[in-house]
This record gives structure tokens, sequence and C-alpha cells, in this order.
């Protein structure tokens, strides 16, 4: 019921922040400020129904600790997306034109923070972290990553291909990051900067979906396994790797660090860390 719950109030506030940025047409002021504005009311939202069904400080969106966090997620995912592009460029498939549009990164900026900040919400802060719970860290995994691949077939442009490698290089890698951390501050950090490099900084397509051009006019082109096709580089095996990569290393600290929670009715090691 919990997880009803949270769901719920955090789905409503991201369909209604969805439904404000598309009435405003890509308007650049309103749509940062209506994505900000939906990234902001989407925490506080997610901090009172936790604290209110769990009765608990909601300590993975503890406020100290918050920049840091999202500062190395964000370098992180910024400097992730650009290895990937680099690679794509190297064989051909990645293609600078000129400069693209200040007005449209602008708007990403507010557009970006508001889908990974209710994403992560959602599929780490809700789903993962109930269903690892009371089934264990890669059972949760495992799930968490299959539906937020799925939940990118809605998408435009979206291929069964695309979804696997969503599912992989984000959904597993984000889980990792959470396991290793027990903040969402870092996930949601990871996902802006990887979304936003993606969009805003090297002008391409971000998960089949239709966004302004971003500071660069570029294009890719190639085979669909390497530049990511109309999908965007988020379908290269270039993405699939680095992701899969990261996630290794985040799952590797998260065992260090004692993390890895054992599914219940098994024996707990004394040092594992459960979930809030």
């Amino acid at each position: 019921m919990r997880l009803l719950k949270q769901f719920v109030v955090v789905a409503a506030i991201a369909l209604a922040g969805s439904q404000a940025v598309a009435a405003v047409d890509w308007n650049t002021p309103l749509t940062l400020i209506l994505g900000l504005a939906t990234a902001a009311l989407a925490i506080l939202g997610y901090r009172w129904i936790v604290g209110r069904t769990e009765k608990r400080e909601v300590t993975e969106l503890a406020r100290p600790g918050a920049v840091g966090g999202l500062r190395r997620g964000t370098l992180l995912g910024v400097g992730l997306f650009a290895a990937v592009i680099l690679n794509i460029a190297f064989v051909g498939g990645y293609h600078v034109h000129g400069w693209g549009s200040l007005a449209g990164a602008i708007a990403l900026l507010g557009f970006m923070a508001a889908a990974a900040v209710t994403e992560e919400l959602v599929f780490r802060g809700i789903l993962f972290r109930i269903v690892e719970g009371r089934f264990g860290t890669w059972f949760a995994l495992g799930v968490t990553a299959v539906l937020f691949g799925l939940s990118h077939l809605f998408n435009p442009h979206a291929s069964l291909w695309g979804a696997i490698a969503i599912a992989i290089e984000a959904g597993a890698m984000l889980a990792a990051a959470y396991a290793a951390t027990r903040s969402l501050w870092l996930p949601i950090g990871l996902h802006f900067g990887w979304n936003y490099a993606e969009g805003a900084i090297f002008g391409t397509d971000v998960s089949g979906s239709n966004t302004p051009e971003g500071l660069l006019h570029a294009t890719t082109s190639g085979p669909t396994v390497l530049s990511g096709g109309v999908f965007g580089p988020e379908a290269s095996i270039y993405s699939v790797l680095a992701g899969t990569i990261v996630t290794i290393v985040f799952l590797v600290l998260a065992r260090r660090r004692g993390h890895i929670v054992p599914r219940r009715g098994r024996s707990v090691a004394p040092t594992a860390t459960l979930v809030p």
C-alpha cells in the first residue's frame, strides 16, 4: 500500500508538470521555470509522502550532502556521455555542423531537471528501494531495470533494442548508483548530466524524444548499433558498454560498503545495510 501511495503522489506531480511544460510549447523561460518547479515539488512531495507512510526521516534525500551528490553525479553523467559521443565520432557516426540554439539549451535545463528528478524518485526512490527491502538488491535491480527500459517503449522512435539498451545502461546503472551511495542525489545528478549532455550540449536525440536543438547543431549517421539511429546515442553499443562498466563499479562499491541487501529469509551479513 505504501508503494502505491508514494507512486501516486510523485506520479501526479510529474504528470501535472509534464502537461504544463507541454502547454507552453518549449517557450524558453516558462519551460525552465516549470521544469525546475516540477523537480522541486516532486522532491517535496516525495519527502512528505515517504515520511508520512513510513514514519521515518527521509535519509535518501537528506539535505547534508545534496549539493555534493548532485555535483558529482552531474559531472559523471556529462563525462560519461562525452566519452560515448567521442567514440561514435571516432567511427564517423557523429557530425557537428555548427552552433545550435542557446535558448534550446536553457529550456532543456528545466525539462531535463524535471525528468531526472521524477524518474529517479519513482524508479529508484520508490520501486527499487521498496522491492529491495523485500526481495534483495539483485532482484530489485533486475526488475526495476527492466521496468525502466519498458517505460521508454512509449517514446517516439522507440524500439525493442532501445528499451533493452536503456534497461542495461541506465536502469541498472542508476539503481547501482543508489545502492552504492544510499542517496538519491548522485543518481539524480548522473541522470540529469547524461541527458543534458546528450540533448542540450551535443545536440543529439534523447531516448527518441522530440526536443529542441542544443548548443551544437549535430547529426548522427551510420549503423544503428554504433550511432543509436533515430532513438539517439542511448541505443548505441558504446552507451551500453559505458553503462555496464559504471554499473559494475558501483556494485563493487556497494558490496565493499556492506550495502547489498540479501533476499528476506536469507541470513544477513553483519555489515549489511538495509535500505530505509
